[in-house]
């Protein structure tokens, strides 16, 4: 999905707010996510990808992001049978998988993992929140991305 909109930025690198120079824009895909930007950019190979991927959909079939407001989509109105399209039994199902990939790759590395696939969090940002040197966090990622394609078993 794209969702392409054209930025101001400063010289530095800075977000331009609302300055009345024009500086220098760029065209942001907001849609995209941290790890989709990274493997479209060569840093990290498709396993890694796939492998973020099927952690990132895990993580929001779960339901386990935080929510602010009530979701009325997910109420149920009808009092009919559970069965196989039950909502909170695939919450379930998703939230042991998702736990179970975590764990998989390991303390330390579950970190940058959880930041830059569920939460979005770009690296750099990441790197900052965790403390970590700069052009650290790409390297954990991609270490955490390996294990988690191995839990996974992706060829």
């Amino acid at each position: 999905m794209r969702d392409l909109t054209e930025m101001e930025i400063h010289a530095d690198g800075r977000r331009a707010a609302g300055s009345g120079v024009r500086r220098r824009s760029v065209t942001v895909n907001r849609a995209e996510s941290a790890l989709a930007w990274l493997g479209a950019r060569g840093l990290l190979d498709t396993r890694q990808v796939e492998a973020g991927e099927r952690l990132r959909e895990d993580y929001e079939r779960a339901s386990i992001a935080p929510s602010v407001t009530m979701a009325w989509d997910r109420v149920r109105v009808d009092c009919g049978g559970r069965g196989e399209g039950d909502p909170t039994t695939a919450q379930l199902a998703a939230r042991d998988r998702f736990d179970a990939a975590i764990a998989a790759v390991g303390r330390g590395l579950n970190d940058i993992l959880w930041r830059v696939v569920c939460a979005g969090e770009g690296v750099p940002a990441a790197e900052r929140a965790l403390g970590w040197p700069t052009r650290a966090g790409r390297l954990v990622l991609a270490l955490a991305l390996d294990r988690l394609a191995d839990h996974y078993r992706l060829p």
